[in-house]
């Protein structure tokens, strides 16, 4: 980090805000197609909520040939949260900086998610993944209460929190303040008696609706072309729309 440098007068020559991203999760990816932008010697600002980022940037920075020169509050009361990171493009990146991109991009292309379930119980099974671990009971339950729930709320839940975490950091990347975000997810199976084996039909998710509330004074014209951009952007949300009707609506209150 240059101490020497008043950060407050700084000019950048890019602008990005990468909302709740963590380096893990695609920023890094995002901030290399960015600093292809900037010329080299010069600056890109970079806009961040996630903490952890305070720590992982200068040591990628020192990595790849960059100058982190550190970071400031961004001066806005609805968006005390903000970061200010500021980066100069280091001298001869630029085709070091554009094969890491294409390499990025092409891991990004060819990741694969991989999971281990096991028969844990009665009406249980246990999925491991990561440092993770999930509990799930029958494949679909009727009752009131469970000791674990089923698979399809869990597949419910999947597109739920997929979408309001989504939701969150596209608002926060387009720099609208949103004070609370909240779901409700209805499925409806084809035939639950096929499930039963006490019929024959389809036992699919024939159809789910989802409603969004986001509380937000911001403008409504932004802050639906950003639940847009959630929509389109869910892995989850667009593989089960080529499988069932979905139904996706937003409202502003």
């Amino acid at each position: 980090m240059d101490e020497s440098i008043d950060l407050t007068t700084v000019e950048a020559a890019k602008v990005f805000d990468g909302g709740d991203l963590d380096c893990g999760s695609g920023l890094v990816l995002l901030i290399r197609e960015n600093m292809l932008e900037v010329p080299e010697g010069d600056i890109l600002e970079m806009r961040s909520r996630e903490p952890t980022v305070a720590d992982d940037l200068p040591p990628w920075c020192r990595m790849v040939g960059h100058d982190f020169l550190g970071s400031l509050r961004l001066e806005d009361p609805g968006r005390r949260d903000t970061v200010r990171y500021f980066v100069r493009r280091g001298s001869g990146t630029v085709k070091t900086e554009s094969k890491a991109l294409e390499d990025d991009k092409a891991r990004a292309q060819s990741y694969e998610w991989r999971l281990r379930v096991r028969s844990t119980g009665h009406l249980e099974s246990t999925a491991y993944f990561r440092n993770f671990s999930i509990q799930a009971g029958q494949p679909a339950s009727f009752e009131e209460k469970d000791a674990h729930p089923s698979s399809v709320e869990l597949l419910l839940g999947a597109l739920g929190t997929a979408l309001t975490t989504g939701f969150a950091s596209e608002v926060s990347r387009a720099g609208l303040e949103v004070d609370d975000i909240e779901l409700t997810v209805r499925g409806r199976l084809g035939n639950p008696l096929a499930h039963l084996g006490l019929g024959t039909g389809d036992p699919a998710l024939e159809a789910v609706e989802v409603k969004c509330f986001a509380s937000t004074m911001a403008d409504e014209g932004s802050v639906r072309d950003a639940w847009a951009r959630t929509v389109e952007r869910s892995p989850v949300a667009a593989t089960l729309a080529k499988a069932m009707d979905l139904q996706l609506k937003l409202a502003i209150v």
